[in-house]
C-alpha cells in the first residue's frame, strides 16, 4: 500500500495542476493598452482642404486615426474670441504634439503652453511675430512651416494688373487690428508704387464694417481690390467679401481660396493644402523624438494661381491667354 502521507501528496500536485490548467483556460480581465499618441489640432475656421491635407499627410506616414494616433480638432465656429479657451482645452487633455492651422492660433497655444510641441501648419512672418529665434533654428517648442505671404505681395499685385487692364488705383481690404496685416499694408503700398499703382486705404475691423468698406470702395471709385487676408475678415462666413466683391462689379485679388470662389477674381498664394500636409510630417518626427527647437521652419513648395473666369466674363474682363497659361487652375 502506499503510504497515506505520500498519496495525499501525490493527490495535492495533481489537483494543482488541474487547478494551473484550468486557469490557462479562462478569460483574462481588462488588458491594459497601448496608449495611442494623441494630436491637438486648431484652425481659425473648419475649412475641410485644411483638415484633409493633414488627414493625408498622416496617411502618408503610416496613422490612421482612430486605430494608432488621435486627433482632437478644435475650431471657433466664426468666434475668433474663443481661441485661447480651445488652445487651453487641447493642452489639458493633454495632447503630445500640437497643430496651428492658420497663423491667428498660433499665439494662443503658445501662451498655453511652453513644453508641448507645436507645429505651424501656416505663420505669416514667425521671426517677426516672435514664435521662434530664427528659421533654421526655432529654439523652443514653435516649429513648421510659412507661407511667405509677405514675400508674395509684390507678385501678387503685379498678376492683379495683368489680369485687370487699366488698374491704376487699387483698394487695399485689411484689418488694422492685426499686426501681420499692417506690415503687409506697408509691404502693399511700397509694391503698388513700384508697379505705378496708387493705393487707398479700406480699413475693415470686423464683419459688420465689411459693407461700409465697400460702398467706400465705390465711392472713391477704385479699379479693384487686393485683399489682405485674415481670420477677421474671413473667418464665419468666408465667402462674403468674394460677394460682396462681385455685387459690388469690383475684381478683387486675394492669397486664399475661399474668398475667390464666391465672386473673387484671383488668388495667387501658398497651397493650404500642402502646408498641412506636410505639418503631419513634422508630427510624425516628433513623436519618434525630434526635438523641435532643432527642426528648421520650411517655405511653401507648391503656390497657386487661381483665376476665377466666370467672374471675369461677369466684368467684363478679357484675361491675357499668356496669364491663363500660367494659371494652375481655372474656374470656368
Amino acid at each position: 500500500m502506499v503510504p497515506r502521507r505520500r498519496f495525499l501528496r501525490g493527490s495535492l500536485a495533481l489537483a494543482s495542476l488541474g487547478l494551473l490548467s484550468g486557469c490557462a483556460n479562462l478569460p483574462l480581465g481588462p488588458q491594459r493598452q497601448a496608449r495611442l499618441p494623441r494630436i491637438g489640432y486648431l484652425s481659425p475656421t473648419g475649412a475641410q482642404d485644411r483638415a484633409d491635407g493633414f488627414r493625408q499627410g498622416l496617411a502618408d506616414h503610416g496613422y490612421v486615426e482612430g486605430r494608432n494616433i488621435v486627433v482632437e480638432w478644435r475650431d471657433p465656429e466664426g468666434q475668433l474670441d474663443r481661441l485661447p479657451g480651445l488652445a487651453a482645452e487641447l493642452v489639458g487633455l493633454p495632447v503630445d504634439v500640437l497643430v496651428a492651422s492658420g497663423a491667428s492660433t498660433i499665439r494662443p497655444l503658445k501662451a498655453a503652453t511652453a513644453t508641448i510641441p507645436i507645429v505651424m501648419a501656416m505663420s505669416f512672418a514667425p521671426v517677426e511675430a516672435g514664435f521662434v529665434a530664427s528659421l533654421a533654428r526655432p529654439g523652443g517648442n514653435i516649429t513648421g512651416l510659412t507661407h511667405i505671404s509677405r514675400e508674395l505681395i509684390g507678385k501678387r499685385l503685379e498678376l492683379f494688373k495683368a489680369a485687370v487692364p487699366g488698374l491704376s488705383r487699387v483698394g487695399v481690404l485689411w484689418s488694422p487690428d492685426n499686426t501681420d496685416r499692417a506690415v503687409e499694408f506697408e509691404l502693399a503700398e511700397e509694391a503698388a508704387r513700384a508697379l505705378g499703382l496708387e493705393v487707398r486705404s479700406l480699413e475693415v475691423r470686423d464683419h459688420g464694417a465689411l459693407e461700409a468698406a465697400f460702398e467706400r470702395a465705390s465711392a472713391e471709385p477704385v479699379d479693384g481690390l487686393f485683399l489682405l487676408d485674415s481670420a477677421e475678415l474671413t473667418v464665419g462666413n468666408p465667402t462674403r467679401v468674394g460677394a460682396l466683391a462681385l455685387r459690388h462689379r469690383l475684381p478683387m485679388s486675394s492669397g486664399q481660396r475661399r474668398p475667390l470662389e464666391a465672386g473673387g477674381l484671383l488668388v495667387y498664394g501658398a497651397n493650404i493644402r500642402s502646408l498641412n500636409r506636410r505639418a503631419a510630417g513634422y508630427v510624425d518626427r516628433i513623436l519618434k523624438g525630434a526635438d523641435p527647437a532643432e527642426m528648421p521652419v520650411e517655405r511653401p513648395a507648391t503656390f497657386d494661381l487661381v483665376i476665377n473666369l466666370k467672374t471675369a466674363r461677369e466684368l467684363g474682363l478679357t484675361i491675357a491667354p499668356s496669364l491663363l497659361q500660367q494659371a494652375t487652375e481655372v474656374i470656368q
